[in-house]
């Protein structure tokens, strides 16, 4: 009970930004999660079925054969890229998301000022609350970066080894 207390205090002193970068976090983790899923669960079956029907292929040398081949690895390779545009945005959006409440926050420090002269604790609240969703906002960002990094390299893996599978030799 006690850490949902802590949220809130967190949440209220970030201001309103908070809540939209928190709501753009939850909505990258999920789809950086749904790649994670895929990339171990669902690709092994797409690459073994891409990789069953070409070895099923009688032929596998002429010009026909190569532009299937290319089709069943484009497949393959859309599959493997899905929502990692998505997951970019995400990442390019929590910093500007982070100086939005910056900005708001520092309008409260203004108006504390303009209201009570520059008293220090007046303006406390106005501080935090353009701190907070800032360094909220790099944060996630980070974390964002950090797991795009693994799964690029991951999808960059996978597709290259569905090219060195479907050989053109028999």
């Amino acid at each position: 009970m006690e850490i949902l207390v802590a949220i809130q205090t967190f949440m209220e002193a970030g201001g309103d930004v908070l809540w939209l970068i928190a709501a753009a976090t939850f909505g990258m983790w999920c789809l950086i999660f749904e790649r994670f899923v895929y990339v171990y669960g669902e690709q092994r079956r797409v690459a073994g079925m891409a990789l069953t029907k070409w070895t099923s292929r009688g032929e596998r040398q002429s010009w026909n054969a190569k532009m299937i081949r290319l089709k069943v690895i484009s497949e393959v390779n859309g599959r493997l890229n899905a929502n990692m545009t998505l997951i970019k945005t995400f990442i390019s959006l929590l910093p500007l998301l982070g100086l939005l409440g910056t900005v708001t926050g520092m309008v409260q420090v203004f108006e504390a000022m303009t209201f009570s002269g520059g008293n220090a604790r007046s303006m406390a609240a106005g501080v935090s609350a353009a701190t907070i969703p800032t360094m909220s906002g790099m944060v996630a960002t980070l974390s964002g970066v950090f797991a795009n990094t693994w799964l690029v390299a991951k999808i960059a893996d996978e597709s290259e080894y569905i090219e060195v599978s479907l050989t053109m030799e028999y």
